[in-house]
């Protein structure tokens, strides 16, 4: 998952008395919302089209700007994680507050002027000013992960979510491959490349002027009509009120209450794992994601803007992580006895590639390399999704998560600070790579003693019942435990 985008599509909708009214969003005009939610895919699918974004990298190095690699590597890149842990927590709150639009238009305009800075921007300042508006528009992402959850009801959410999230991957996908045409077969130059990118941002900036702006949100904008009463929300229920009611000081308590019930939560040993896993991991795989065009760059010295592929393996990975998303969804075993030790091994994988990927000269194995530890890191996304979000309300999922993201990229910029910023030991690119290995080799080693842990105490627990089994066969009923969800089945409960 790309960071910023709440996964809202598998939290608990709750349940609808009889005798309440239709929300605004399924007493909408069918065409109407299905009108609105096709303008949103397409919204966010031509949003993504940046066909210059994978060659920024070699851009900054090459002939164009003629940056070093240590100021890429160690003084330019490094913004991009500070800008994101400020803007995240306050961009969180806003979205909600000011009901998604104006933080889509913040994006927007984010987004052109990161473009206007790598095409006129020449100095060191100004490279780093761009990674902060680059920080601005991952935090903004938010706004449109959970914008969709505003126009349609409930029981729409997971299918409507798949759909603009299906939209974003299709943009991706494409940018990409448009990318690597160009670059390849038409000649492009990466500033051209840049001009068009910064063509499409801004056409995105019109698209956004006409987004309708909802009138309801998560939080600070719940509906106040009378028939929504008659369905307390998370919010409601902290709050002692009954849904429309009171709102004696729900604003300044609330979420106070909810980050206690957090707590609470935290000791539900499935919640508790892939919430770790998803601050752990997430921080290592964007720390990958940022230096390794960097490294490609090491590994491959050309200067032929040909023969440079970035976009084709961003496509290729892009491609490869849906795919492993969709085939999670099917993978059915018992999450209780087996996350531990199928985190810890698509984990050891991770720290594998990232060996290779550092010791190779090949530049295709390095390739390939990223491209699988990108698509393992999906495949294990949706799954923490439905093993975190499948019990609880989508107030309190939307708030595990972000407290989940927020201390990722904690961990993210304390990482940066120390690994790769000049005022830490500044290391290039190939010594970063060892520092990420022994990271994802230290957190397989731990997932796989736990996963050795809960093997031990799941033998220890069969033992007694096996015995009294084989003592009083036909006294003792056998109770045939029910078969876990996959993450593919029973993410809505209406």
């Amino acid at each position: 998952m790309a960071p910023g985008i709440m996964p809202l599509s598998c939290c608990r909708a709750m349940p609808k008395s009889d005798g309440a009214k239709k929300p605004a969003s399924e007493a909408m005009p069918d065409q109407r919302w299905k009108l609105q939610v096709f303008y949103l895919c397409f919204y966010g699918f031509m949003t993504q089209i940046r066909p210059g974004e994978s060659f920024i990298t070699p851009y900054l190095l090459g002939a164009d700007k003629n940056f070093t690699k240590t100021e890429v590597t160690n003084v330019i890149t490094p913004v991009l994680s500070y800008s994101y842990m400020a803007v995240l927590v306050p961009i969180f709150l806003l979205t909600d507050y000011l009901r998604y639009k104006p933080v889509l238009v913040l994006q927007s305009l984010s987004h052109i002027s990161i473009w206007l800075l790598l095409v006129l921007g020449t100095s060191i300042l100004a490279m780093q000013l761009m990674e902060f508006f680059y920080g601005i528009t991952m935090a903004a992402r938010i706004a449109y992960s959970s914008y969709i959850f505003s126009l349609v009801a409930p029981s729409r959410y997971q299918r409507m979510a798949s759909y603009s999230r299906s939209a974003v991957l299709l943009g991706v996908f494409t940018s990409s491959v448009l990318g690597q045409l160009c670059v390849s077969l038409g000649g492009v130059s990466f500033l051209t490349l840049n001009y068009i990118s910064l063509g499409f941002v801004s056409f995105g900036l019109i698209l956004t002027l006409f987004l309708e702006r909802p009138r309801r949100s998560l939080f600070f904008n719940r509906p106040r009509e009378a028939g929504d009463a008659a369905v307390p929300t998370e919010l409601d229920r902290m709050a002692g009120g009954d849904g429309g009611g009171g709102t004696r000081g729900w604003r300044d308590m609330v979420l106070c209450r909810m980050l206690r019930e957090l707590g609470a939560l935290a000791r539900q040993p499935q919640l508790r794992l892939w919430s770790l896993w998803w601050v752990f991991n997430s921080a290592g795989y964007y720390l990958m994601l940022y230096y390794a065009h960097i490294l490609w760059n090491e590994i491959s010295l050309t200067t032929n803007n040909h023969q440079v592929y970035n976009g084709g393996v961003d496509a290729a990975s892009t491609l490869l992580g849906a795919v492993a998303s969709f085939a999670a969804g099917y993978l059915k075993i018992r999450w209780t006895l087996w996350s531990e030790l199928v985190i810890g091994v698509v984990t050891a994988f991770q720290a594998g590639l990232l060996l290779l990927m550092n010791s190779t000269t090949n530049i295709w194995l390095c390739y390939v390399a990223y491209v699988l530890f990108r698509g393992s890191h999906q495949f294990l996304v949706p799954i923490a999704i439905f093993q975190i979000a499948t019990s609880l309300s989508k107030e309190l999922c939307a708030l595990v998560f972000g407290v989940n993201t927020f201390f990722a990229t904690v961990l993210k910029t304390i990482i940066t600070i120390i690994v790769a910023d000049k005022r830490g030991l500044g290391l290039s690119v190939h010594p970063q790579f060892y520092v990420y290995f022994g990271y994802f080799t230290l957190l397989a080693v731990v997932y796989l003693l736990a996963a050795i842990g809960v093997g031990v105490q799941h033998s220890h627990r069969r033992q007694p019942v096996e015995l009294a089994l084989a003592k009083e066969p036909c006294q003792l009923p056998v109770e045939i435990p029910a078969q876990e969800k996959s993450p593919e089945a029973g993410t809505v409960r209406a």
